[in-house]
């Protein structure tokens, strides 16, 4: 693990290379990921549209320009998943998502979460403020983006490292977490996450109903990543895990659906 900590600004933003050749880039706590490998740059998720000022750092760090990046590879298609898609598809870069999540990187709001979202977070005041960051980094005002329905599980992805896509349903019909094997990193996506957005509670666990489609489905799909036994575990939301990805689905069955 690198010792180089997150620099977090009043709009909660800033990068850390969290292992060799790993960079989460980290904006109101909707995180993202750039993978360096020998064979070149892949990006998993697009954040808020803010991301874009920390992804130019993290390139820059790197001698590299935003048209380096050879594939963008969503975990998702929700809105503060897809900030920076469009964006990027426009340099050139190939944007790759499993199909059954295609439309919705195309509409990132167009779903319907298990309850509704607003009288959910009146009921849980933690989550306020984290969405309010969101907002404020351009939450609101995410334009969707054409991706190739190119993610199969079990296989590959078509990208530097090849990590291979796990079909993880449940917080969306399409969601995928991906593994780099020779690493042992799990990029999970929104299917595992140590920040809830939505209560603002820290710790592995499923995002909470008012985000997820289906909450019992979602907890099935721990089973998925708990048997990748991956030492990581990237999330799409808080602090990477160092404790193992068995660990991790551990504490988010204890803590169940919420």
């Amino acid at each position: 693990m690198s010792d180089r900590s997150l620099t977090v600004g009043s709009s909660g933003s800033g990068w850390s290379e969290v292992a060799p050749g790993y960079f989460q880039l980290s904006v109101a706590g909707v995180n993202c990921f750039l993978i360096r490998r020998d064979d070149g740059l892949t990006l998993i998720d697009a954040g808020l549209p803010r991301t874009a000022r920390v992804l130019g750092e993290v390139l820059t760090h790197l001698g590299a320009r935003a048209t380096d990046i050879d594939a963008l590879v969503l975990t998702h298609g929700h809105f503060d998943h897809v900030g920076m898609a469009r964006r990027i598809r426009g340099a050139g870069t190939p944007v790759l998502v499993h199909s059954r999540d295609a439309d919705l990187a195309r509409h990132p709001y167009r779903y319907r979460p298990a309850v509704p979202r607003v009288p959910y977070l009146l009921s849980h005041p933690g989550g306020i403020p984290i969405v309010g960051r969101m907002a404020l980094n351009g939450a609101l005002v995410v334009r969707g983006v054409e991706a190739l329905g190119r993610v199969y599980h079990g296989h590959p992805v078509n990208a530097p490292g090849a990590p291979i896509a796990l079909w993880t349903p449940g917080h969306t019909a399409g969601h995928c977490a991906y593994l780099f094997v020779d690493d042992g990193i799990l990029l999970s996506g929104d299917a595992l996450v140590t920040l809830d957005p939505y209560t603002g509670e820290t710790g592995p666990q499923i995002v909470a109903q008012a985000a997820t489609a289906d909450g019992d489905e979602a907890m099935s799909a721990l089973d998925v990543l708990a048997d990748t036994s991956a030492s990581l575990v990237l999330p799409g939301h808080g602090r990477a895990y160092a404790d193992g990805v068995i660990s991790a689905v551990a504490h988010a069955r204890r803590r169940g659906v919420h």
